[in-house]
């Protein structure tokens, strides 16, 4: 499946799948001002082949999907936890296996509170139990984002400052840098209004309600979490299982940890849901 735009709660989103669509559904939802183009193909591919059904989308304000003016975006982090869902809606989904970084993660434990019945598994990396009250790591001094060049170095800039060791290299982050500015309709809006949204009601009494079987992944360098954020993300999440990511930032799995990450999602993946 190309990318394709969907009617989505009243705006557009662009969507993309790998794999069968008979195979269970996995869905990722990327961290703030993250488009789709941050979930990198081939680990998009190697995921469904896993026999797995994946699915990838531009947030509202990043990517091909809906954008707003820049500083003034007319939603919430509910909204866009709202739109997670409306992606499976619009493909006829009714469960699928969660797969959220950083803000995406705040996202999907927001649905395996509200929405229970939507989530086969629940995995988060590079998150907090404190979404959405955290600090998301703007760099000081931003970008001219309507420039290329500009918004390219900053996005690379950002990516290195964020990242670790086995963070891609200048080249490859640039490449994709390129890439996600030639694919959105407003930089500005896409690197300031995730900061600038409004926050719905706090889920961190409700954590302990979680009944999909969940895994934290995180990074042992992430320069913005500390390892115990996810250490009391697994103290407060039933049954939740930590795997710290050596080596690893604040950032979208670098190829180093490919095998590692996928292996652990479907396994996640397949094992049960907990008793109510």
């Amino acid at each position: 499946m190309t990318e394709t735009m969907m009617p989505v709660n009243g705006i557009e989103l662009c969507v993309e799948t790998f794999g069968e669509p008979g195979d269970p559904a996995l869905l990722l939802i990327a961290g703030a001002t993250g488009s789709m183009d941050w979930w990198d193909d081939e680990f998009c591919r190697r995921l469904a082949a896993g026999g797995r059904y994946v699915i990838r989308y531009d947030h509202r304000d990043t990517g091909r999907s809906t954008s707003f003016p820049a500083g003034a975006p007319p939603y919430s982090d509910v909204d866009l936890a709202h739109d997670a869902l409306g992606v499976l809606d619009a493909l006829g989904i009714h469960r699928a296996h969660l797969v959220g970084l950083s803000m995406g993660g705040g996202l999907a434990m927001r649905i395996a509170v509200e929405r229970p019945h939507r989530v086969l598994s629940l995995t988060v990396m590079a998150t907090s139990a404190n979404f959405p009250s955290y600090g998301l790591g703007q760099a000081d001094g931003e970008p001219q984002w309507s420039d290329r060049r500009s918004a390219v170095e900053g996005i690379v800039a950002a990516a290195r400052r964020l990242g670790g060791p086995f963070t891609a290299d200048d080249p490859h982050l640039r490449r994709l840098a390129e890439r996600v500015f030639d694919r959105t309709q407003d930089m500005t809006a896409a690197q300031t209004n995730h900061f600038r949204c409004a926050g719905g009601p706090s889920v961190r009494e409700r954590l302990g309600e979680i009944t999909a079987p969940t895994l934290v992944l995180h990074g042992t360098l992430d320069p913005l979490f500390p390892l115990a954020e996810a250490q009391t993300l697994c103290d407060e999440i039933p049954g939740a299982r930590l795997v710290r990511l050596e080596g690893v930032g604040h950032e979208f799995p670098p190829a180093a940890v490919w095998t590692q990450v996928i292996d652990e999602i479907i396994d996640q993946a397949g094992r049960r849901t907990q008793p109510a």
